[in-house]
């Protein structure tokens, strides 16, 4: 499938002829800062050289302070906390540096993971309960809490002070808790709005500290926990999450804790390997696992795991877990397919409504994402709970899906997301409906070209300025992410060096140059219907990435190839 390539631009081009100057970097290095939103000198310190002591002063967020002196007052008197958390990779892992950080000071402190369909996401009444009838004085919820405006009201009532910790979008009222910290507050002046919800919880953490009158350091042994959300929940690198992406990173690699540790092994992880893609593709995909199959509590088991032996059962459990997850979600699949084979008429459909009432609620978010991928029109997947239709929706570039439901809401009993991602649940009789009127909505704001797929490139190379010191700067962009994605380039008027072959399950491999350009390695994944024509000998351009290749102690660079236009 060949691709649209869309150029990215910088804002201002002539930020980026100053920073060529100021910063003594190619041209095309001190671009790809422009198109990143870094236009001056500071800005590009930073960027090269996030450590960690330009962390922002916890006590800058609204509520820090109440809730700081609050927390510390609980170790003091060593109280029973109860750690309330989301059952996703953000919300387990937010969980689990919480609860070992009391538990470091001899708190007595429980969590508490809501079951995924039994209860549903957020703080609930049988949480409160809980915390009610283990004699729990203090709340803390992380990744969670922030639309619990009655739930905030109940646990008040009852005499429990709650801490909410999170970072989704605030709505029209804020719960009425003891404190509030979301950097999304519109009153919140905390200069950074991006953090995961493991981030706001290590943030606690960190004015906790400095309410104990106790040396910040002594939370950055939670980095690899927080590096695990930050990746996972897919949030920007950039800004603060950049520096503690990159701390994280180095924990993870150097000393990762027990249960990290244990989970890398079995699945035969090198520590030296890990990076944002292995966490977003391998490592959080099983601790998500739990949660997606309904009890995400042995996720957290896996995080505060104190021996090898406790470790490396949970770590099995997981696998266990995931192994299942990925038999249904490839059943799903196949039945969405068949659904969409045999029932749509992809020229007339511009949203994907798919209902089948034995899908399993878990996977249906990731499955509608694959066919996001794969007809790159919007999809939403739906299922019954309990007697009521509840999914997933995803879409493209360009549709706005959360505004697009809200245009529904009068078929829809709730609902929530963000412009690529949603959850909702439609009222009793109305999917047919809802499926008329989500096309309706699309077919209006959709051109014919919106289905295109789409290849974002970040701009356009010569191949002989490609060479060692450009990868040693273009390295220095790592941890890539959100708002900096490993960049993707494109060469014009390539040439095959040598015999194109074909490798391993349909992967194209073969040698490029550019005219008097050395020879690149190329190989490109599942590119084998390229061979003919490669073998042509005739010019093309070719969409990228660079990385760099190891074999036998040899380091080269190697493209790994995203699409070819033929001339």
């Amino acid at each position: 499938m060949s691709f649209r390539w869309v150029f990215a631009q910088p804002e201002q081009k002539d930020h980026a002829q100053e920073l060529e100057q100021k910063l003594g970097v190619p041209a095309k290095i001190a671009e790809l800062l422009a198109i990143r939103g870094i236009d001056t000198y500071d800005d590009a310190k930073l960027f090269f050289r996030p450590t960690i002591d330009r962390l922002h002063d916890p006590f800058l967020m609204k509520d820090m302070d109440i809730a700081a002196e609050r927390l510390a007052l609980a170790i003091r008197n060593s109280e029973k906390v109860l750690v309330y958390g989301d059952y996703d990779v953000d919300g387990t892992t937010a969980t689990a540096c919480v609860y070992l950080f009391l538990k470091e000071f001899g708190v007595n402190v429980d969590f508490y993971i809501p079951h995924r369909f039994k209860e549903g996401y957020g703080i609930n009444p049988e949480g409160i309960k809980y915390a009610e009838e283990t004699g729990a004085g203090l709340i803390v919820s992380v990744d969670c809490g922030i639309t619990a405006i009655e739930e905030a009201r109940i646990t008040k009532a009852k005499g429990i002070d709650l801490i909410i910790c999170d970072h989704h979008t605030v709505g029209d009222e804020l719960p009425d808790a003891l404190a509030v910290l979301d950097p999304k507050r519109p009153d919140c002046p905390y200069p950074f709005d991006g953090l995961s919800g493991a981030g706001v919880g290590f943030k606690l953490i960190q004015g906790t500290l400095k309410r104990l009158g106790l040396p910040l350091k002594n939370s950055f042994k939670y980095l690899d926990l927080v590096a695990i959300s930050t990746a996972s929940d897919i949030v920007p690198i950039v800004n603060e999450n950049r520096i503690l992406m990159k701390a994280g990173l180095q924990m993870l690699r150097s000393h990762p804790r027990v249960g990290i540790k244990a989970l890398l092994t079995l699945i035969k992880m090198p520590l030296a390997d890990i990076n944002t893609t292995k966490i977003v593709f391998s490592v959080g995909p099983r601790i998500n696992a739990a949660g997606r199959m309904g009890d995400a509590t042995t996720a957290v088991k896996l995080m505060i795991s104190e021996t090898e032996v406790e470790a490396k059962s949970y770590a099995y459990e997981l696998e266990s877990v995931n192994m299942r997850r990925r038999d249904t979600d490839s059943k799903t699949m196949e039945e969405a397919l068949a659904m969409i084979d045999e029932e749509m008429d992809l020229e007339q459909t511009s949203v994907m409504v798919l209902y089948k009432e034995d899908w399993h609620l878990g996977v249906i978010g990731i499955v509608a994402s694959r066919l996001v991928d794969l007809y790159h029109r919007p999809a939403i997947m739906l299922s019954n709970v309990e007697g009521k239709i509840k999914g997933s929706a995803r879409s493209i570039r360009g549709f706005n899906i959360y505004d697009a439901i809200k245009k529904c809401d009068d078929l829809i009993e709730q609902f929530g997301g963000h412009e690529f991602a949603a959850g909702l649940t439609i009222k009793d009789g109305m999917l047919t409906e809802f499926q008329r009127r989500m096309n309706e909505i699309a077919y209006l704001d959709l051109s014919e070209s919106s289905f295109d797929p789409e290849l974002l490139i970040d701009t356009e190379i010569e191949l002989g300025d490609v060479d060692m010191k450009f990868w040693k700067l273009l390295n220095q962009f790592e941890p890539f992410g959100p708002s900096n994605l490993r960049p993707i380039f494109v060469s014009k008027d390539v040439q095959v060096a040598g015999i194109p072959t074909i490798v391993g399950n349909g992967h194209l491999k073969m040698k490029i140059k550019q005219g008097n350009s050395g020879v690149f390695d190329a190989i490109g994944f599942n590119m084998h219907e390229y061979l003919p024509f490669v073998r042509s000998g005739e010019l093309f351009d070719v969409a990228y990435v660079l990385e760099e290749n190891n074999w036998n102690g040899r380091r080269t660079l190697q493209m790994r190839l995203k699409d070819i236009h033929q001339h």
